[in-house]
């Protein structure tokens, strides 16, 4: 056998290792196919979360949609990033790793399965029901206690971190226990998730504070995150589907069809590219402190992103005659999705580089002009397909301002900070 071979089998296996943390300098660290087998899971959950939001908008009922949606969303997102924080920092893909991961995508499953369960709740009943999604939920967020309880047993430099993690983390859990079993009227279960919220948000704030912090990897973390938002670009995808059935469902196939079809696709490949603008992973390695207003404001961005494609699933039911809403109605449900995204693209770069560029004044008032000119179009009585390729312009008009001088700009900004951090 040759000497090589025993290092070889050393590196192909997945027998049990210690999870010491990965070293936050890595080069070449990229996402892991596990990481991307992960992703998958939350692809049926964005589906149930917006599918139940564009039929609770089509309906009209707004209430029940926002608040449905944004604690779905919420749930989603949280569970997601907690995973891809810890994996970025203590990834270690022996086996002991990859069946615990494997439970928590069991989770995102339930999870997703418990969905509807809330919207039906809140449109028809007198208390919330999370019971589905809370056990998905807390099936997901053990699975991260045991994760963190590993690494504080392996990592004793970062014992206190991985602790209070771990200890947060399984309070909170018995706290969203505790709220679905007291079955409390909508009003006092909607305030007490709140808090819930609250705290499940200032845990890695706090734990962070303690032993300098996980060794997360900032050019890794940056390329997770760009790969969650094209998960929840899909449903852009899924919506433009939606819309052009619809219309061939009424039409056949006609010009409107394709104009919805250019619309929807041009809306979600426009806000992918936007998303690219972000210098993440060059200014994380940088200024790791920039990593939580960055990270948790991609909650809202992601949230917009799905909202986005319930909003053409909103146009597929107008266009069948479905929806309970108006024509201007029906835009608004994309419009201000697109509308939201763009302005947290805009506010993270700033943040990002902490440098405001005075271009971006004009961008995002052609942008606002072209979101107004859609809703205008729909008080006018111009048809969907009208309104949504107008509509489909609002990214365009970041995506030329930044290849003809925006990207000069951005890389002025980064040579500047570059400066500034080694001076």
């Amino acid at each position: 056998m040759s000497s090589a071979a025993p290092d070889l089998a050393a590196r192909l296996h997945h027998h049990a290792r210690r999870m010491t943390g990965r070293d936050p300098h890595e080069a070449h660290r990229v996402a892991t196919p596990l990481e991307l087998l992960f992703d998958l899971t939350f692809v049926l959950s964005f589906g149930f979360a917006a599918s139940q939001f564009a039929h609770a908008l089509a309906e009209g009922h707004y209430g029940v949609a926002l608040g449905g949606f944004a604690l779905a969303s919420f749930a989603i997102c949280w569970a997601w990033i907690n995973f891809s924080w810890f994996a970025s920092a203590y990834d270690t893909d022996d086996w002991v790793f990859r069946l615990t991961t494997m439970v928590q995508m069991a989770g995102a499953l339930i999870f997703a399965i418990g969905l509807p369960r809330i919207f039906v709740s809140l449109e028809h009943g007198a208390h919330l029901d999370t019971s589905i999604m809370v056990l998905g939920y807390v099936i997901m967020r053990f699975a991260m206690v045991f994760h963190w309880l590993r690494a504080a047993r392996a990592n004793p430099e970062r014992r206190t971190a991985c602790l209070a993690y771990a200890g947060a983390i399984a309070v909170i859990q018995l706290g969203w226990i505790a709220l679905t079993l007291s079955n409390l009227p909508i009003g006092p279960a909607f305030g007490i998730a709140g808090i819930l919220v609250i705290a499940e948000l200032a845990g890695p704030f706090f734990a962070e504070r303690l032993d300098g912090g996980t060794p997360w990897h900032a050019h890794h973390i940056a390329e997770r995150y760009s790969l969650f938002a094209i998960i929840a670009l899909g449903e852009g995808v899924v919506g433009t589907v939606a819309a052009v059935s619809a219309v061939v469902e009424a039409q056949g196939w006609s010009l409107d069809a394709g104009l919805v079809c250019i619309a929807g696709v041009g809306l979600t490949f426009g806000m992918w590219w936007v998303y690219g603008t972000l210098p993440s992973g060059e200014i994380l390695h940088r200024h790791r402190d920039r990593s939580f207003i960055w990270g948790y404001g991609q909650v809202f961005v992601f949230t917009a992103i799905v909202a986005m494609g319930a909003g053409l699933h909103v146009a597929a039911y107008y266009i069948e005659h479905e929806a309970h809403i108006g024509a201007v109605a029906t835009v608004l449900t994309v419009a201000i999705p697109v509308g939201v995204y763009l302005g947290l693209i805009y506010a993270l770069y700033s943040y990002l580089v902490r440098r405001f560029d005075p271009f971006h004044i004009t961008l995002m008032v052609g942008t606002a002009a072209v979101v107004a000119l859609s809703i205008l179009a729909a008080i006018a009585g111009l048809d969907m397909a009208a309104c949504l390729i107008i509509l489909m312009f609002a990214p365009v008009v970041t995506v030329v301002g930044y290849e003809v001088l925006g990207h000069r700009h951005e890389a002025e900004a980064l040579v500047e900070d570059a400066a500034t951090g080694s001076a």
